[in-house]
């Protein structure tokens, strides 16, 4: 399993959707898995719930890519890239309403061309509800730049192209995995660059109109570059936000890093980070702490995390797995898990996801 997808509250329960590749522990073509929670801690899996069966989306090295989903008088729409047999990407939507069999859209796909000319590289839909319409961003890129594109629609079956959010050549030839959405009254964009070694989840505070985002520069510091991580692990990507019922944004990460290689006979691989809130603390600063329910999970002393001589170690058994200096100690609560560590820094304005198993 990789990216999570469609994450959503429907029907009193938590549905969080995967890429997925049923027949082994590697890539393949992407299916989407599916799981259901009441608490955000405990999971059942239920059947798969998209398969690579269609001339728009079976292509061998695609299927249904990553994608979101949006409850509308009470049906759930699943928005996913489809990639076919020569690897083109476009947008598709399926639909529920049971949350448990699902349908594909007679007209799909509903987006079939990027906009900017290159189809090659163009997916991630995430949809999300603005004053009575809908907006979709989704990642894309053209001529080595990478892009965050905008789209609007009232029905969420016909879409009209707005035009970019994002275009910057910085974060590499296509930006991966975009989310827009509010904290606190300020709009926060979220995506993942594939361009960093290891590759980085970007974020950047600002407002948004319906149109365009603007990024907040630090008062008193116009030159200042307004994006940046919070996550800084080597195994911590293609997030997406959950909005939960009581309004909390709830960050769900995939736990893994394509460099890795799989041991040899291994079952599984790649997980999910633990749910975690975005929120502002004191000075203003975007944080990702984990959720209220899971809090008395976690642990001040740790077995497998130290602080020695300026710098931060993760050690598993004789093994270092992680190195990192710091002026100061600092403040660290950890979440373990089978083969995982999950690190809090400083109130949650840094986070470390070091997985391994």
């Amino acid at each position: 399993m990789n990216d999570p997808n469609g994450l959503v509250f429907y029907r009193g329960r938590f549905h969080a959707f995967f890429q997925h590749y049923p027949h082994a522990p590697r890539w393949g073509q992407m299916h989407w898995g599916h799981c259901v929670s009441d608490d955000l801690i405990s999971w059942e899996e239920l059947p798969i719930a998209l398969f690579p069966d269609m001339p728009y989306d079976n292509g061998p090295n695609g299927g249904c890519f990553s994608g979101s989903a949006i409850e509308k008088d009470g049906r759930l729409y699943l928005f996913y890239t489809s990639v076919d047999e020569e690897g083109n990407q476009t947008q598709s939507i399926a639909y529920t309403d049971d949350g448990i069999n699902f349908i594909k859209y007679d007209g799909n796909p509903v987006i079939r061309e990027n906009p900017l000319g290159n189809n090659k590289e163009f997916r991630d839909p995430k949809v999300f509800a603005y004053k009575g319409e809908y907006r979709m961003v989704v990642g894309a890129g053209s001529n080595n730049t990478g892009a965050i594109l905008l789209y609007r629609s009232k029905d969420l079956i016909n879409w009209d192209y707005i035009g970019p959010l994002l275009t910057d050549g910085r974060f590499g030839n296509i930006i991966e995995c975009p989310n827009l959405f509010e904290v606190d009254g300020r709009w926060v964009l979220m995506f993942s660059s594939i361009k960093a070694m290891p590759h980085r989840v970007i974020f950047a505070v600002g407002l948004f109109d319906g149109t365009s985002f603007i990024p907040e520069i630090p008062d008193g510091q116009p030159d200042s570059w307004p994006y940046f991580t919070i996550e800084t692990g080597p195994d911590f990507y293609a997030p997406q936000i959950l909005e939960a019922p009581d309004g909390r944004k709830i960050n769900i990460a995939w736990m893994y890093n394509w460099n890795r290689r799989e041991d040899k006979g291994q079952l599984q691989v790649g997980a999910f980070t633990f749910p975690r809130e975005m929120g502002f603390d004191k000075a203003g600063r975007l944080t990702m702490l984990p959720i209220t329910e899971g809090l008395h999970l976690l642990k001040k002393e740790s077995t497998f995390v130290s602080y020695e001589n300026g710098r931060l170690h993760v050690r598993f058994g004789d093994r270092t797995v992680l190195e990192r200096p710091y002026a100061h100690e600092p403040d660290v609560l950890t979440l373990e898990d089978v083969g995982s560590v999950e690190m809090f820094i400083n109130g949650g304005i840094e986070n470390i996801t070091v997985y391994v198993c």
